[in-house]
């Protein structure tokens, strides 16, 4: 693999590790419905405000949200909703998976 291959793929990494933890996706889950200020996804979480500071900026690094900052609150979207199809897909996958497991069960 050459070297801008490699970048691709290293680039692509980065955006599917950045969606890789539960509570990344639900944060993703909970802004498909619009834009939400840091305080309101900390009370939906239940975890303290420097945890999901951490979970927001891994996933503004990877330039799945965007900030805004409005006075004393930031507030986040989706920078880029397409992202969204990344959960249908996943959801077919965990679809396929039971329908497999259902078969296997049949047969045995």
């Amino acid at each position: 693999m050459d070297e801008v291959t490699q970048s691709q793929y290293q680039a692509r990494a980065t955006v599917i590790k950045a969606m890789g933890h539960p509570t990344r996706l639900f944060i993703v889950h909970e802004l498909e419905h619009g834009e939400q200020c840091v305080c309101d996804l900390q009370a939906k979480i239940g975890v303290d405000l420097s945890t999901v500071s951490r979970h927001l900026a891994i996933l503004r690094q990877a330039g799945i949200i965007a900030s805004r900052k409005a006075g004393n609150q930031v507030f986040y979207n989706l920078q880029c909703p397409c992202v969204l199809n990344f959960f249908e897909c996943v959801e077919k996958v965990l679809e396929t998976n039971r329908m497999k497991s259902l078969t296997d069960l049949r047969i045995k």
